[in-house]
């Protein structure tokens, strides 16, 4: 972090663009934290397959299932590995706000670029209740701070408590992984106070065109729907921020078949929180760490992941036969 409190929202809005990826978190045949091949994940996803920015500690990396240690091990190691490629976001968010700042602060010390803190999950809490949670957190820290408005939080943030809290000095943007329209409502009600972010690919191109973004962030997508050798999503993002947009719907076409084996991998699960499994798993096999989840998430059965790597194939991500 090379900017004062103040200055937050202003540098948010000069760092944040381009194609920002959601990191997983590999574990060991022991089950502990994978230090090495979390390091080479981060070297495929800034090195071949050019990622603009890194989200770590989020829900793609299970943050429930890891100790406080582990937390800010794994924020020591992407801020480690991705100094002087790309910026690193953080998340820090805990039930607790005085965990959350200690997360928050141990960030900032380590040289992470922003925090995204998740609203506190345990217990329900009212809109105001919210706002003071959040209005001690952020004033306890100096560092940039995103919000992060989910259906794995257990809860939706207000339109009105977003407008407050996009309203405070260090708040500088929010993850919307909510259905398209509500990622336009929050756009036109606090875009002017703080970045808007939506993690779908599928409006990806759309949200460049017509509603002027310039930062996808961020998901798994930009190492599960491409490979070193293949990247439909980096090449029509390049070409859409250009401004070629009938070039880059027709490469955006192209991850067609890819959408629809993650409709039915990713999205057709019967709770949220089980696509982390195929996440990992469909990781894996393109390329990156993949590996084990820890309860309670449970693994796929051998089958599940011969029909996974069969759809892989299908699509053209992994080499058939």
């Amino acid at each position: 972090m090379d900017y004062a409190r103040n200055q937050a929202k202003q540098a948010a809005r000069e760092r944040f663009t381009g194609l920002w990826a959601a990191t997983t978190t590999p574990f060991g045949a022991d089950g502990e934290l994978d230090e090495a091949a979390l390091r080479r994940d981060l070297d495929r996803l800034t090195g071949d397959l050019g990622a603009d920015g890194i989200f770590c500690g989020g829900v793609m990396s299970e943050f429930w299932a890891l100790s406080g240690a582990e937390r800010r091990r794994l924020v020591e190691i992407v801020v480690d590995s991705c100094r002087g490629r790309c910026p690193v976001l953080a998340h820090t968010g805990h039930h607790s706000a005085a965990e959350t700042i200690e997360l928050t602060r141990h960030a900032e010390r380590a040289g992470a670029d922003f925090a995204v803190v998740i609203n506190p999950y345990y217990p329900p809490a009212s809109d105001e209740g919210l706002y003071a949670w959040f209005e001690h957190v952020c004033a306890s820290v100096d560092i940039g701070v995103w919000l992060f408005d989910t259906g794995y939080s257990g809860v939706s943030l207000s339109t009105d408590l977003i407008r407050r809290l996009a309203g405070i000095e260090n708040v500088c943007g929010i993850k919307v992984g909510r259905p398209h329209a509500r990622y336009l409502e929050l756009l036109a009600a606090v875009g002017d106070a703080a970045l808007v972010c939506s993690p779908h690919e599928e409006t990806w191109l759309e949200n460049i065109r017509d509603h002027g973004q310039r930062v996808y962030m961020s998901s798994a997508m930009p190492y599960l729907y491409q490979t070193p050798s293949w990247q439909p999503m980096r090449e029509y993002t390049t070409l859409a921020l250009r401004g070629d947009f009938a070039k880059a719907a027709e490469v955006a076409a192209t991850l067609e078949p890819v959408r629809e084996l993650a409709a039915r991998w990713l999205q057709g699960k019967p709770r949220q929180i089980d696509a982390i499994t195929s996440i990992k798993a469909w990781a894996g096999l393109v390329g990156m760490s993949g590996g084990a989840v820890r309860p309670p998430l449970v693994p796929h059965t051998p089958a599940e992941l011969d029909a996974l790597a069969a759809g892989l194939a299908a699509v053209g991500l992994l080499p058939v036969g």
